[in-house]
């Protein structure tokens, strides 16, 4: 294959429409019959060496594995993802994709970011979130891994939370990472948008170590005075892990949450345990407005979970997100990867959103009172339908 017909056979990915996937229905979001990211959706100039004087059989020389959890904003009035782009040689790292539309169209800028390299040790860095804070500057917060020194383990790693800022996704500043003093190691961490008591506020996940959460029992959130020289002391428990549940494992914060007037959405992810590994939903709950760390509704089960072929990929049985943009006319896209191995897009509105938050019943904890409830939704509707 000539490179020019690679560069035929993208162009012709990136046009394709992506239509509502009119099989599914919950009332709640919508989603679509195609991925909005894949490494299909890499510009063949990141992978193929184009001069064919230096690659006469037009082989990959710097290929592509994966495309997928990302970071979600509205810049210039453009859907704009900040997505986690994994090589063939494991190593993760960011680059920009623009839509107008936000379901579908995305296309790369020429060049991934560049991150400044100030920390030495860091090895990988993965699964930015995006906030667009009242201070003005738009920051990201991704993980940074780092080879574990203390542990003879090859695999043993430590987790960060790696913090940057820019106003325009083209220039980046780098700034200690978080620190939190009570929590030895930090993933999926994200900055909430506007000041709480003056200060900036984080949502965390403190880990014992990198892949178990041990001690650490939920969603936490925490306050710092300086972002520049982020300290956390306390935090505080927000959505917290339940046993028999979907975040019985793990569960840890996803989108920037959401203000609506009955107060802040969040949408996380949920981990449980099976015998085929563990299995990532993505569910949701909400803060007060005058309180971002006290819960005042969560709905039981979860509001994504991977169908079809979402099941498939490199990590199976997966759905995560860490990027959900709520436009101006009120909807809300809700950006979703499965399986560690692509992104999807999942469409709603914030009318409908607060609904399913506010007025979906939460999980009573045991199957005798989940039978229970169910069987009050059916004799309600018995009676409603045969008046």
């Amino acid at each position: 294959m000539t490179y020019q017909q690679l560069q035929a056979r993208y162009e012709s990915l990136i046009s394709r429409a992506n239509p509502v996937d009119e099989s599914f229905y919950n009332g709640i979001y919508q989603r679509y019959q195609h991925p909005v990211l894949t490494r299909d959706h890499i510009p063949p100039f990141w992978m193929y060496d184009a001069d064919p004087a230096a690659n006469p059989f037009m082989m990959q020389r710097l290929g592509v594995n994966a495309v997928f959890n990302s970071g979600a904003i509205l810049l210039d009035g453009k859907f704009t993802l900040v997505a986690r782009v994994e090589g063939s040689d494991r190593k993760s790292f960011f680059a920009v994709a623009q839509s107008d539309s936000g379901v579908d169209g995305f296309r790369f800028w020429d060049e991934p970011v560049l991150l400044p390299d100030t920390c030495p040790e860091e090895t990988n860095v993965y699964d930015m979130r995006l906030t667009k804070h009242e201070d003005g500057w738009i920051y990201g917060v991704f993980c940074s891994e780092s080879k574990d020194r203390s542990a003879s383990d090859l695999s043993a790693a430590v987790a960060a939370a790696g913090i940057v800022r820019t106003r325009d996704l083209k220039t980046w500043e780098r700034l200690p990472n978080l620190v939190t003093l009570r929590s030895p190691q930090q993933r999926n961490v994200v900055l909430h948008p506007e000041f709480v008591n003056g200060k900036y506020a984080f949502y965390t996940r403190p880990m014992d170590d990198f892949i178990e959460t041990g001690s650490g029992g939920g969603i936490g959130f925490g306050l710092c005075e300086d972002i520049t020289h982020a300290v956390i002391d306390e935090e505080k428990m927000t959505s917290v892990r339940k046993y028999h549940t979907i975040t019985e494992s793990k569960n840890g914060a996803g989108a920037v949450p959401i203000k609506t007037d009955r107060g802040w959405i969040h949408i996380a992810h949920g981990v449980r345990n099976t015998a085929a590994g563990l299995r990532y939903v993505v569910y949701c709950f909400a803060t007060a407005l005058d309180d971002p760390s006290r819960v005042i509704a969560e709905p039981g089960g979860f509001l994504i979970g991977p169908l079809g072929e979402e099941r498939v990929g490199d990590v199976s049985n997966v759905v995560f997100t860490n990027g959900a943009i709520a436009a101006p006319d009120g909807r809300v896209y809700i950006y979703y990867a499965s399986s560690d191995t692509r992104l999807h897009v999942a469409t709603t509105d914030v009318e409908r959103l607060q609904d399913y938050v506010f007025n979906t019943p939460a999980d009573p904890g045991r199957s005798v009172d989940c039978v229970k409830q169910r069987i009050g939704l059916i004799r309600r509707n018995l009676a409603y339908l045969n008046r």
